[in-house]
Parts: C-alpha cells; structure tokens; sequence
C-alpha cells in the first residue's frame, strides 16, 4: 500500500506503507542509532513522536520477546529506508511489520532517510503527519500545519504508572518516579541490591518521603520538561531531603526545580553514539540519548550547582552536580538500551550516596 510522509514545511515523501493503516500525527524526530530498533520502539520517551531512522537496514532480526524497554510500543509512526522481510535471528519471534499492526502503529519504508535527516538537521524537528492509501497531499500538509506541537502536551500520564509498583528486594529502597520509565533503568538498580518502588508521576513529595526511601531516582519520559509543572514542584521539595539522581527527562526537571530553565533543541539527541565528557575526570563517554530538550546553563545558580557533564558535539549541559547536597543528574541513558554501557558507574555513584 502506498504511504506518505507530510511536513508542516510542505515536504512531501511518499513510500510503501506497512504495519497499520491510517492517519497519524507526531513531532518528527530522527535517530542515528545502527541497532535496537525495539528498544527505540517500546521507549516511552518516543510518545507523540514520528521517529525516522538513519540507518538504511531494518526489521533484519525481528522482534523477540525480552528486548522491551516498556509494555508496549510508543512511537506515532516509524520511517526508514529498508524493511527486512525475512528476518533471521534465533530469539525471532515476530516480524517488525507484524509488530506494528499488532500495536496499530503506521510504518513507511523506501523514503530516502538521509535526505530527510538532512532537512530535519537543517530547519529543526517538525510537526508531520504519516498516512496510508491515496491521499491529497495539499491536505496532508495542512493537517501536519495545524497538528498540536510536543510543547504544551503532557504525555507522561499516557505511559506512566498509575499505581505504586514494587521490584526487587535488595536491603537499599529507593523511589523511582516514572515519568516514562525505560525498563532497564529498573533493571539497573535491582541488580544492584536495590528495592525499588515505582511510582506514579503525580505523586507529591510527602507521600515519598512516606515510602522512606534512601534515595529517588527521576526518568526519562517525553514531552516538554515545563508542561509537568506538578513534577517540578515535587522534585523542588525533595532537595535537602534524600539524595537525588535525574536521568534524562529527570535531569531537565531537576534543573528547573533548582532553579535553572530548559528551552528545546533545533533537532534533539537521538541515537547511541553521542559523546560526552565527564568534567570532573576529563574521560570521555560514548552514550545513548533520547531528548528534545536542554538545560540552559547560563540560567543556574551558580553557588550551588555545577554542570558536570558537556556533550562534544554541540556543547549542551549532559550534567548537572550540586555542590553541597547529594544530588545529581545526567541528560543521557547510564543504562544504555540500546547503545553503549560506559556510563553505567553513575547507579554505582548514586547508592554510594545512600550508604
């Protein structure tokens, strides 16, 4: 079936449509990672988002049945170059086409991607609509034109928790806020002796500090860090209080309850080869990120916080390191999923704060 591709701009791509059919809106983003297009899938921070990837070969290993980052898959759309029909791989369970009709989510291959990374990289994320079957592309334009920005949404109460939930039962207890967690961040603290509770992203700070935690840690989720004001204040009256670690989504809303401000990027990180150097140790990390967004560095005060991490690329804040409390946070992903494992010490610096 045939399928299109419409940019608030007027760009117009038209591929060969599979997964779903219909009509889809979205912010559209592009991701440069070479694997893990399941991870990508399933991770909650892609919600609202049409994600285009760069790499040209995809579906070649299909879809199993351990590699999720979430219950289910969040993306409005997906665009690539190549769809592997035959895929080959000894965890295969489904093929990548059968995975998106199952969860209704329209697929658009044969677009030329780099072209369409390039115009993204050019002007900045847009505002785009994916449909399926013959359509007006004036119209399609027009739908992408008057389609609701990322900002002003909040989407963190689509894929977030509702209830308490509890794993792991290691001696260490820690809070975790869900504003759209990535399972392997889970993952992460249980292996390390931890007991954790996942919690709703509305929960206040009374009702953590009743959970007794030794520590809290803030996801990664999507959207706008300014239009989850609630969280803001939450993580506001936490300071002081436990020792903090903000991951991704978490470390924009640490910033802004420190006092800092956020302001949106013109294309994101979005892939798993984005280096990053540590400050404080002059190494340097290949990392996987997932944002939109960024903390502006000029906006912090500076007595009592730091910026502890800077990408190499553009120069954007990766961290942030208060200087008196334990408190820290990280733009990217220490758990990696998919992408590189080097900064997984940074769950080991978290609960050596709580010891």
């Amino acid at each position: 079936m045939i399928g299109y591709l419409a940019l608030e701009d007027g760009t117009v791509m038209q591929g060969t449509a599979f997964g779903s059919e219909g009509r889809q809106f979205g912010e559209v983003v592009f991701n440069t990672g070479m694997t893990g297009y399941q991870k990508i899938l399933t991770d909650p921070s892609y919600c609202g988002q049409i994600v285009v990837l760069t790499y040209p070969l995809v579906g070649n290993y299909g879809v199993n049945q351990e590699d999720y980052e979430s219950a289910r898959p969040w993306v409005q759309g997906f665009v690539i170059k190549e769809l592997c029909d035959y895929p080959s791989n000894w965890r295969y369970w489904i093929k990548l086409e059968e995975f998106l009709q199952k969860y209704g989510i329209i697929g658009l291959a044969g677009i030329d991607t780099r072209a369409l990374t390039r115009r993204l990289r050019n002007y900045g994320t847009m505002r785009g609509v994916i449909a399926t079957g013959d359509q007006d592309t004036v119209p399609l334009v027009q739908a992408a034109q008057s389609s609701p920005s990322i900002s002003g949404q909040d989407l963190i109460t689509a894929c977030a928790t509702k209830e308490i939930q509890t794993w792991g039962d290691g001696p260490l207890r820690v809070v975790v806020v869900d504003f759209g967690v990535k399972q392997n961040i889970i993952r992460s603290l249980v292996q390390r002796g931890c007991s954790v509770k996942l919690a709703p992203p509305t929960i206040t700070a009374e009702e953590i500090i009743g959970l007794q935690p030794q520590g809290v840690v803030l996801t990664n989720g999507p959207g706008d860090p300014k239009d989850v004001w609630y969280a803001v204040e939450t993580t506001r009256q936490l300071i002081g209080k436990c020792p903090v670690m903000g991951i991704c989504l978490g470390h924009q809303i640490l910033g802004l309850a420190l006092g800092g401000d956020t302001y949106k990027l013109k294309f994101g990180h979005r892939g798993a080869n984005h280096p990053v150097k540590d400050l404080a140790t002059g190494k340097i990390a290949i990392t996987s990120q997932n944002h939109g967004f960024a903390v502006d560095d000029r906006s912090l005060p500076d007595s009592e916080v730091a910026v502890s991490h800077r990408n190499l690329n553009d120069g954007t804040v990766e961290g942030l390191q208060h200087k008196t409390l334990p408190i820290f946070s990280v733009q990217y992903h220490p758990e990696g999923s998919p992408g590189p494992m080097d900064s997984t010490y940074l769950f080991d610096r978290f609960l050596a704060l709580l010891q």
